[in-house]
C-alpha cells in the first residue's frame, strides 16, 4: 500500500512518491535530523516475512554503505518500522541509462565516458568483495551533471532465488523486470553473463560481461543479445556473438570494439580480469581522443575573446616571463631520482611493471644460472622467484597475464630464438602454449596479443596473431602497442644480429612509418602514458645507449644520457620509468695450435669473421664506441701483437692468397668492398639485383664471392657473385643463410630451414641432409672435404664437433668456455682453420642493474 505524504519512517518523513517497481516503492523524503532531501525505498513484504533474508539484507546494505564511491549510490541508513523494511539513500536528479537509450545510440565519446565511470565504480565495489550481479541500464543513473551512479549495489546479491518460487510462474524477487524469466532469478536476461545463464556462481567477471553488454548498446543503439523469447536471448548469450557495429550503421574504432568484445567473452577466464583493467583501457582511448580533439579545435590566438593581436602581445609576454622565472626557480627540484631494485651479478633480459603499478616482474640470469622470473616491490626490493622456470618475460597485460617465451635460446641482444609463445597468469599457474617461433610479444589494451613471428626467414609483425601488419627480411625487436591500441611501435633492424636500425610504427591498416634516423644500436622501447610519445634507448656509436623520445610525427628529443648503456623496459601510468644500467661487451678469445687460449678483444665489441689461410691471424669486425657508427675491419695475430685496422665496415673473409678481405660497408646495402691486407687501394663491387647484402666470402678461384642477400620481397639466401660484374646467382633456398664454402668451391654446408645441416651444390645438384645435425651450425670444412666442423654456440660451454658427412658420426674436438662466465649468455661467430688447430670466437657478456626512475619528463 503506497505511503502518504507526512508518513514517518524513523527520522525520515515521506514527502512525495517517485516511482514503484519490483524492488518496492521509492519516495522523496526528508531527514529531520540533518534537514536534507533523501530517497527512501520501501522494500517488499518478502523481506519482513523472512528473518534470515532481512538479516542478510541489512548486512549487504551496510556493506554497500561502506563503499563510499562517487560512482555508487550512497546508502545513508537502513531500518524497519511496523514490519516495513526500508533503505535510505542520496536523492538523485536526472534519468536512468535506459531512459537515455530510448532515443537511440550515444556518441562514441559519451559511451566511453560513461563506460569509464561505471568501470571505476565496479572496481571500487569489487575491491570490497561486493558483486552487483544485476547490472543493466535501469540500474545506471545519469545525473544532471553527467555523473554516473550505479543503483542497488549490494542488494542484487540477495535477490538470487535460493529456494523454490512462491508459485509456479511467479516471483516477487526484486530484480524482476519485463526482461526476466519468471521463477528463476539469475540476473536480467540480455545483460546476464553466460555463467549466470547456466546457474553457476557469478563473480566480478560477470559484472564485466554486463558492462560489455551495456557498452555495446550505448555504442550501437541495439541490445547485444535479444531474442523473441527470454529462452532465445539466453541461447544467444551462451552461443552467439553480438552483430558487428557496422550492421548497426555505426563507425566504431577497432580499439573500442576490441574492448567491448573482450568484456563479452563467453569464458570468464578470457575476459578482462578486473574492472580496473576495463577502466584503464577505456581511459587510454579517451585520453587520446581528447588530445586530438583539443588540437583540432584549439582557437587561434587572434580569435580569443575577440581581442586584437596587438592587445594580446603584452599579456603573452608577461605569461612567458612568469613561466620562465617559475621554471628557473624549480630547476633545482626537477632532477630525476633513481631507486635500485637488483643487487645480484648477472644480466636482466626484460622487466615490466605489473598492473598494480607497485610490483616489478623481471627475467634474469644471476651468477650464470638459467634465466628465471622474479617479482619485487618497486619501493622495497625483496625479490622472490616465480614458480615458472626457464622462461623470458615478453609482456604483461592490464589484466595481469604474462606473455612468455619458453623453450628458446638466448642469442644476440638477449633475444630468445626458436621460442614458444606461452601465456600464464601472474597469480600462478602453468604456462599455456600459443605459437612457435615468436621473438617478441605485447598485449593490446583489450588483452589481444601482438607478436613478432619468424616465418620462412622473414620477421612478421602480427596483430592479432595471424594478421600480418608488417614484415621484413631483416628483424624486428621491442614491439609495443600504443595505449589506445591503434598503433604499434617497434625497432626495425636491417640485418641479424646487428641491432643497428630505426624506430618505426605501423597502424592497424598496415601503414608503416619510420620515425627516426638510423641508430648504430637500439634496444628498449615503450609508449609514454598518454600515448603521445615513444620513448626508447639508442646510440649513434658504440653501446652507450641514451634515452630519447619521439612523437608519431617524428619530433625527437633527448631525455637522459649517462656514462654507460641504458635499456628502457617499461613506463608506468604515473611516469615512473623502469630501466637497466648495462655494462655490455662482446669479447674475442682464441688460440693458435697448441698455445693456450687468450683474450683477443680490442675495443669492447670484437667479432671474429675468419681465420687467415696460414692459420696465424684472425680477421674481425670492431663495433665498440671508438669504431664509430660505421664500424671497422681489422686483423690481428694470435701471438697477441697489436691489431691492424684495414678500413670501415663489417669484415667477412680472406681471399685465397690472404692479400684481400671482403667487407660490407655499414649503411650501404648493395655494395661489397675488397680491402687490401697490405699495400694497395680498396675496390668496390656493386651488386645488382639484390635489395641488401649481409656478408661475402671468397671462392677458391679468387674471382667470385659467395654472398648472403635478398631480392625485393624475398627472404635472405646465399648466392654466387662474379666480382667482375656483380651479378648474383642463387645457391640455397630462401631462408638458408648460415653457410661455409668447401675448399674446392663445389659445395656449401648450411643450416636449412628445418635446423639441420644440408649440403648444397654450387653447380645445382640436389641437396642432401647430414644426419644428426639438428640445431648445429656449420663452421668449417675439413681439408679432405669428407667432414664438417660444427658447433651449438648457444650452449655454454660450447662444443666443436667433427661430423662425417656420409655416416653422421660425431667426434668431439674441443670445448669452449671463457674464464669469467658471469653475465655471459652466448658464444658465437666461431671461426676455425681447416686443420682445426686455430680458432677464435666471441662471447657476449652483460651485467645489468635494474632501476626505477622518477622525474624524467
Amino acid at each position: 500500500m503506497p505511503l502518504s505524504p507526512g508518513t514517518k519512517l524513523g527520522p525520515y518523513e515521506i514527502v512525495a512518491p517517485i516511482g514503484a517497481g519490483g524492488m518496492g516503492e521509492v519516495y522523496r523524503g526528508r531527514d529531520s535530523r540533518l534537514n536534507r532531501q533523501v530517497a527512501v525505498k520501501v522494500l517488499p513484504a518478502l523481506f519482513s516475512s523472512d528473518p534470515d533474508r532481512l538479516r542478510r539484507f541489512q548486512q549487504e546494505a551496510t556493506a554497500a554503505a561502506a563503499l563510499n564511491d562517487p560512482g555508487i549510490l550512497a546508502v545513508y541508513d537502513v531500518g524497519a518500522q511496523d514490519g516495513l523494511p526500508y533503505v535510505v539513500s542520496e536523492l538523485l536528479e536526472g534519468e536512468t541509462l535506459r531512459d537515455r537509450l530510448r532515443n537511440g545510440a550515444l556518441s562514441r565519446r559519451r559511451s566511453v565516458e560513461y563506460g569509464i565511470q561505471i568501470a571505476r565504480a565496479l572496481a571500487a565495489a569489487h575491491d570490497k568483495g561486493i558483486v552487483h550481479r544485476d547490472l543493466k541500464p535501469e540500474n545506471i543513473f545519469i545525473t544532471r551533471e553527467g555523473r554516473i551512479k550505479i543503483l542497488d549495489f549490494g542488494l542484487a546479491k540477495l535477490t538470487r532465488q535460493e529456494e523454490a518460487a512462491p508459485a509456479a510462474g511467479q516471483t516477487s524477487a526484486p530484480t524482476m523486470t519485463v526482461d526476466t524469466i519468471p521463477g528463476v532469478v539469475l540476473g536480467t536476461v540480455g545483460y546476464m553473463s553466460p555463467e549466470q545463464a547456466r546457474g553457476l556462481a557469478a563473480d566480478a567477471r560477470s559484472d564485466i560481461f554486463s558492462l560489455g553488454a551495456m557498452l555495446y548498446e550505448m555504442l550501437s543503439g541495439q541490445r547485444a543479445f535479444k531474442g523473441q523469447t527470454p529462452a532465445d536471448t539466453m541461447s544467444a548469450i551462451l552461443k552467439e556473438d553480438p552483430p558487428d557495429f557496422a550492421e548497426a550503421g555505426r563507425e566504431i574504432s577497432p580499439a573500442v570494439e576490441r574492448i567491448v568484445r573482450h568484456c563479452l567473452e563467453k569464458n570468464p577466464e578470457e575476459r578482462f580480469r578486473s574492472a580496473h583493467d576495463v577502466a584503464f583501457a577505456l581511459e587510454n582511448i579517451s585520453h587520446t581522443s581528447q588530445s586530438s580533439a583539443a588540437i583540432a579545435t584549439a582557437p587561434k590566438l587572434w580569435q580569443i575573446g575577440g581581442l586584437k593581436p596587438l592587445l594580446l602581445i603584452p599579456g603573452l609576454l608577461v605569461m612567458a616571463a612568469a613561466t620562465f622565472l617559475a621554471w628557473r626557480g624549480m630547476r633545482h627540484d626537477s632532477l630525476p631520482t633513481f631507486r635500485r631494485l637488483t643487487f645480484e651479478r648477472g644480466m636482466i633480459l626484460s622487466a615490466r611493471l605489473a598492473p598494480d603499478g607497485r610490483t616489478v616482474i623481471y627475467g634474469a640470469s644471476w651468477e650464470s644460472k638459467p634465466v628465471r622470473l622474479f617479482s619485487t616491490p618497486y619501493d622495497s626490493p625483496q625479490a622472490r622467484p616465480l614458480e615458472i622456470e626457464t622462461a623470458s618475460l615478453l609482456g604483461i597485460s592490464h589484466s595481469g597475464e604474462m606473455a612468455l617465451a619458453t623453450g628458446g635460446k638466448i642469442t644476440s641482444h638477449l633475444v630468445m630464438r626458436d621460442a614458444m609463445l606461452a601465456r600464464a597468469p601472474l597469480a600462478g599457474g602453468a604456462p599455456r602454449e600459443m605459437l612457435e617461433q615468436v621473438r617478441a610479444a605485447d598485449w593490446g589494451p583489450d588483452g589481444t596479443p601482438a607478436v613478432i613471428h619468424y616465418v620462412s626467414g622473414r620477421s612478421r609483425l602480427e596483430y592479432p596473431i595471424g594478421r600480418v601488419l608488417f614484415e621484413t627480411s631483416g628483424w624486428i625487436s621491442h614491439m609495443r602497442i600504443s595505449p589506445p591500441g591503434d598503433q604499434i611501435a617497434f625497432m626495425l633492424h636491417p640485418s641479424w644480429p646487428d641491432d643497428r636500425g630505426w624506430v618505426a610504427m605501423v597502424d592497424l591498416a598496415g601503414h608503416e612509418k619510420t620515425l627516426t634516423q638510423e641508430w648504430a644500436g637500439e634496444e628498449g622501447l615503450a609508449w609514454s602514458p598518454k600515448g603521445d610519445e615513444i620513448w626508447f634507448t639508442a646510440t649513434s656509436a658504440g653501446e652507450n645507449r641514451a634515452l630519447y623520445a619521439v612523437t608519431p610525427a617524428g619530433r625527437l628529443r633527448g631525455l637522459l644520457r649517462i656514462p654507460g648503456g641504458l635499456t628502457l623496459h617499461d613506463i608506468a601510468s604515473d611516469g615512473r620509468v623502469l630501466l637497466t644500467f648495462d655494462n655490455e661487451r662482446v669479447g674475442m678469445r682464441g688460440a693458435r695450435e697448441a698455445a693456450g687460449e687468450s683474450d683477443l678483444s680490442w675495443l669492447g665489441w670484437t667479432v671474429p669473421e675468419a681465420i687467415s689461410p696460414d692459420g696465424k691471424s684472425v680477421l674481425f669486425s670492431e663495433q665498440g664506441e671508438p669504431a664509430g657508427s660505421g664500424y671497422f675491419v681489422a686483423v690481428r695475430n694470435f701471438d697477441g701483437s697489436a691489431p691492424i685496422r684495414l678500413g670501415e665496415g663489417n669484415a667477412f673473409g680472406f681471399s685465397p692468397d690472404g692479400k684481400w678481405v671482403a667487407a660490407t660497408p655499414a649503411g650501404v646495402a648493395t655494395q661489397v668492398t675488397l680491402l687490401p691486407t697490405g699495400a694497395g687501394q680498396p675496390k668496390k663491387v656493386e651488386v645488382s639485383g639484390l635489395e641488401a647484402v649481409r656478408g661475402a666470402s671468397f671462392f677458391p678461384d679468387g674471382k667470385r664471392l659467395i654472398v648472403t642477400g635478398n631480392e625485393h620481397g624475398h627472404a635472405f639466401r646465399t648466392y654466387t657473385l662474379n666480382i667482375s660484374d656483380g651479378k648474383p646467382t642463387p645457391i640455397t633456398p630462401e631462408g638458408v643463410v648460415s653457410y661455409v664454402l668447401s675448399h674446392d668451391g663445389e659445395n656449401v654446408a648450411a643450416q636449412d630451414v628445418s635446423g639441420n645441416i644440408s649440403i648444397y651444390s654450387v653447380g645445382g645438384k640436389p641437396p642432401r641432409s647430414v644426419p644428426g645435425t639438428n640445431g648445429m651450425l656449420p663452421v668449417q670444412w675439413s681439408v679432405d672435404g669428407h667432414s664438417v666442423f660444427t658447433t651449438v654456440l648457444d650452449e655454454i660451454p660450447a662444443r666443436i664437433l667433427r661430423i662425417d658427412l656420409a655416416s653422421g658420426r660425431q667426434e668431439l674436438v674441443r670445448r669452449l668456455q671463457p674464464g669469467d662466465s658471469g653475465g655471459v649468455y652466448s658464444l658465437w661467430n666461431l671461426q676455425l682453420s681447416p686443420d682445426g688447430k686455430s680458432y677464435a670466437y666471441s662471447y657476449r657478456q652483460t651485467l645489468s642493474d635494474l632501476y626505477i626512475a622518477e622525474g624524467l619528463h
